[in-house]
């Protein structure tokens, strides 16, 4: 429950993935990589059903493996590869009514634990916000950055003039990072987006911010899990 009304637990893993074939079955410490999604959202106390939205059969027999329940095969119209996110969300909700509140969890954070997904979901309620969504610090300030002009010429991306020198000196800059998207499920139906000024933010730590799309950061995330103690 969320503020006293039930919360549905969505996990969405398309098959098809083109950057990392397989990507949502690939072993990551052993167990397939939508498993330790499937974990993080069973232990998570607010979530009272949790629901695997995919169009592939292999991903459902992992996710049903795992301890989710796979209550339907999702549409092809909604597993394209320009299949808006929030389209995949709202069709999840009407196969799975009577939940004033939904968390979308992508299993390409891996890393993410039920702690954070529960702190996501305390900053919201606190704050009294129709949504919440995890960020992180970006490794390099948006304020360093610059576009390039056709004929080379370096323009900043940010602000006019001399930027700080020093990293300590630069305003603070954070960026979603996929691990969990919090909503009411009437206001994200109006809205049908889970990131507008209305939504807070919790912030997570670098190191269970890792968002899985090449083979490099399965490597990554390899190494991670090996020097953690946390697990879902």
């Amino acid at each position: 429950m969320i503020a006293g009304q039930p919360a549905l637990g969505v996990i969405t893993a398309r098959g098809g993935s083109k950057g990392l074939p397989g990507k949502n079955v690939r072993l990551l410490g052993g167990r397939p990589l939508v498993a330790w999604t499937v974990a993080a959202a069973l232990a998570a106390p607010e979530l009272d059903r949790v629901i695997l939205s995919t169009d592939d059969a292999a991903i459902a027999q992992a996710g049903r493996e795992a301890g989710c329940e796979v209550p339907f095969l999702r549409p092809a119209d909604l597993a394209r590869d320009d299949t808006p996110s929030i389209d995949v969300v709202l069709h999840a909700l009407d196969q799975a009514p009577g939940h004033a509140w939904v968390v979308l969890l992508q299993p390409t954070s891996p890393l993410r634990t039920a702690a954070d997904v529960s702190a996501c979901i305390a900053r919201c309620v606190a704050a009294g916000a129709p949504a919440a969504c995890t960020v992180s610090a970006v490794g390099k300030s948006p304020y360093w950055m610059f576009t390039l002009e056709p004929d080379g010429r370096m323009r900043r991306l940010l602000g006019q003039g001399e930027p700080a020198l020093r990293r300590q000196d630069l305003p603070p800059a954070y960026a979603p990072n996929g691990a969990v998207y919090v909503a009411r499920a009437d206001w994200l139906r109006a809205g049908r987006a889970f990131i507008t000024p209305e939504t807070v933010a919790h912030v997570m730590p670098p190191e269970r911010s890792w968002d899985i799309d090449t083979e490099l950061d399965l490597v990554v995330c390899e190494a991670l899990l090996g020097r953690s103690e946390e697990r879902p």
